[in-house]
């Protein structure tokens, strides 16, 4: 191995202490000194860095004090995310790195027409071509906490006003499209494509059409880009909102952490360009769910009460279910049974309002039927048993909802073949809390044949911290062992195209 090949710091100095904190999480993990230094490289050449060769060695002597260099510190930061199901930063790792540009990477952006419409186009196209040569973005780091809750607070805050439009000469009818106005044709057709990107998305996972989305995206930057009247601009940046959002969306499913962020944060900037606050509350409602599945339920409340906040006067009786079933999981996930029950209620309750609702529903909230509901309640009392310590009452709660669930999206033909995945894999999980193993395995087992039918390494890897769960638990169980073996054959772990 060559003197770079691990990406050593410096010279090593008489100074150097042993890295407390990483042997720490590394000791907590589990993993030996060569498993992580083959997950290292496992994941660098995902990354295309394929000129790092990590061995046990190197680890000693990250674990003994040496620094590793980019793109190493971000890929343990990755990994060992991944591995506790929080967020674990470079700086919890005991280590440094070149902090980025926050114009790059982080979300504290200009709220700004123009200076969104760039963000967007910059991030779309670089996302379009580093997926193309296999590298995944690195260079991008998640934001938590305050860092991340303050800047979208300033969603709220009244954008200045737009610059004098620019007099336009007089032209003629037949050339106006060479210079870039848009039809209102092709506004609708460009609405459609996005209704069905998101069609697809549920069918078939984030997995198989994501490139497609984040390339629509960058297509209708280059529009924003063009001169355009006023109403066709606002109808624009709603369309690069939605498509930033599901292009966020696609990437949460397939376990790209900091790239989602990143596109939900350019989606809530181009949602607010847009005029239109429901949009923006369910982009935050989105941010909420990827901060809870990080091990960040603070930090997804927070960004529920802004989104309820900032929409509670537009916001149909629809959005505002999903924004309360959103606050239930939160407060599940920080073991606050009584307010998770009024979020539950409140969901319950408002959702039987929709109907009465005088107008249509956009399409970005129609996914949230009575089985979405049933769905979202349910992971609300599950994680709750989960958080109380493995508790058969909050199970027992769980198991209706969760059956209702199932029962409903297995009636769509998979129309959404992913939430019915999703929703046999925590069947599986309240069974195991109900000390019921036989029943999980069926379950589980019918999770991987609909897991097979999409591209979604989120439903993967649930699959999977479920078998785990079994194992743990019921090892010696003949159901077990032979659950485990299906899993080892029909999803095996391989790397995700996106």
């Amino acid at each position: 191995m060559s003197g770079n090949s691990g990406g050593g710091a410096s010279s090593a100095s008489a100074e150097k202490r042993p890295n407390e904190l990483l042997t720490s999480w590394f000791v907590r993990s589990g993993w030996s000194k060569g498993e992580l230094a083959r997950q290292v490289n496992r994941r660098a050449r995902q990354l295309g860095a394929n000129h790092i060769s990590t061995d046990t060695s190197r680890v000693r002597r990250w674990l003994d004090g040496e620094n590793p260099r980019e793109p190493i510190p971000r890929i343990l930061s990755e990994l060992f995310s991944e591995r506790f199901g929080v967020v674990v930063s470079v700086e919890d790792l005991g280590l440094r790195t070149t902090r980025p540009a926050p114009s790059a990477t982080g979300v504290d952006l200009p709220w700004t027409g123009p200076q969104t419409v760039a963000l967007l186009s910059e991030f779309s196209r670089s996302d379009l071509m580093l997926a193309r040569r296999g590298f995944l973005g690195s260079s991008l780091a998640l934001s938590a906490g305050p860092s991340l809750i303050e800047p979208m607070q300033r969603w709220l805050v009244p954008s200045p006003p737009s610059p004098l439009p620019r007099p336009e000469p007089d032209v003629a009818p037949s050339s106006a499209r060479a210079r870039g106005r848009l039809s209102k044709p092709e506004l609708d057709l460009l609405e459609t494509t996005t209704v069905m990107f998101r069609q697809w998305d549920a069918q078939c996972g984030g997995g198989l059409r994501r490139k497609a989305v984040v390339g629509q995206l960058h297509e209708v930057t280059d529009l924003l880009q063009e001169p355009q009247p006023e109403a066709t601009t606002k109808r624009l940046f709603k369309v690069a909102a939605e498509l930033a959002e599901l292009a966020g969306w696609m990437s949460y499913d397939v376990g790209l952490q900091p790239t989602a962020q990143k596109y939900f944060v350019l989606a809530l900037h181009a949602a607010k360009e847009a005029g239109d606050r429901p949009l923006g509350s369910y982009v935050l409602s989105n941010m909420s769910r990827q901060m809870i599945h990080l091990g960040r339920p603070e930090d997804a409340l927070e960004l529920i009460h802004l989104a309820q906040y900032g929409s509670r006067d537009c916001a149909s009786p629809r959005v505002q279910s999903m924004l309360y079933a959103m606050e239930a999981r939160a407060y599940a996930n920080m073991g606050q049974p009584g307010r998770c029950k009024r979020a539950v209620r409140m969901a319950e309750d408002t959702f039987a309002e929709a109907d009465e609702w005088d107008e249509p529903d956009p399409d970005w909230i129609r996914f949230f039927s009575e089985a979405e509901l049933y769905a979202e309640n349910s992971h609300s009392f599950r994680d709750l048993a989960y958080v109380a310590g493995r508790s058969p009452t909050y199970a027992s709660l769980a198991e209706p909802l969760m059956q209702r669930a199932v029962e409903l999206f297995g009636r769509e033909g998979g129309e959404h073949q992913r939430s019915y995945a999703l929703n046999l894999i925590g069947m599986a999980t309240v069974h195991l809390l109900q000390r019921e193993p036989e029943q999980s395995t069926v379950l589980a087992t019918e999770a991987i044949k609909a897991a097979k039918k999409v591209r979604s390494e989120r439903v993967n890897t649930r699959i999977r911290k479920t078998v785990d769960t079994a194992v743990r638990d019921f090892g010696e169980l003949a159901e077990v062992v032979a659950l485990t073996e299906r899993l080892a054959a029909e999803l095996p772990e391989t790397a995700q195209a996106v």
